[in-house]
């Protein structure tokens, strides 16, 4: 299981800096090799859906997903509302993955300076690395817009990080870039206070004209 959340520009610098100490590392043989995945579709054995809980509904269309609430949370506490636990498995999108492995790849280049490599030039032992961190992020990613389609509100500071429950980095180095990539994760939140006060006034609109109104006498 791994707890992360690194937006790009976090990642570019944890990147430069990593990528350092696998240049030292190279000749020791410590840096990972990227391998290729026998297949089209990426796949990989994903922690059980843990028992109990309450199956939540999409209110926006969310393929591949599927959301249950574990319950109160009594250890965390929002001025916002009750604080619960979510379970979470969702696909993310092959492309999505591509869009940020581009980006974070960009601006590692602008940082890129290796002996034996041209200024801006990212080492090909480094891009394993680079992959990495696109998966991860597009994980994130993905964790975000799954808590907007259920209808959640993601806290802030580590009370709101995500706990990935397979091993990233082992699913990342068989990853094939392009592929979808199926995961399951855990994380605290709370619903949106501000759905749940339009539901309320929707509800009382209804219950309004559901009344009966009295016949008139003349």
């Amino acid at each position: 299981m791994r707890s992360f959340y690194f937006p790009v520009a976090t990642l570019v610098l944890i990147l430069h800096l990593q990528l350092s100490t696998a240049f030292i590392n190279k000749a020791s043989g410590d840096v990972c090799r990227p391998t290729k995945s026998p297949t089209c579709l990426f796949s990989t054995e994903l922690v059980p859906e843990p028992d109990g809980g309450t199956v939540l509904t999409a209110i926006k269309t969310m393929e591949g997903s599927k959301m249950k609430n574990m319950g109160e949370n009594p250890e965390i506490t929002s001025k916002d509302g009750q604080v619960y636990k979510f379970w979470l498995t969702a696909k993310v999108e092959g492309s999505l993955v591509k869009e940020i492995h581009g980006e974070v790849l960009k601006q590692s280049a602008k940082k890129a300076n290796f002996p034996g490599f041209r200024k801006g030039q990212v080492p090909p032992y480094a891009m394993p690395q680079i992959r990495g961190f696109a998966v991860e992020e597009s994980i994130v990613r993905t964790c975000q817009s799954a808590v907007d389609a259920y209808g959640l509100k993601s806290l802030s500071g580590t009370d709101g990080s995500v706990d990935v429950l397979e091993d990233i980095p082992a699913v990342a180095n068989e990853y094939k870039l392009g592929d979808d990539l199926q995961f399951t994760a855990t994380f605290n939140a709370i619903f949106d206070p501000t759905l749940t006060k339009s539901t309320n006034d929707d509800k009382e609109i209804m219950d309004v004209e559901a009344e009966e109104v009295p016949a008139s006498t003349e």
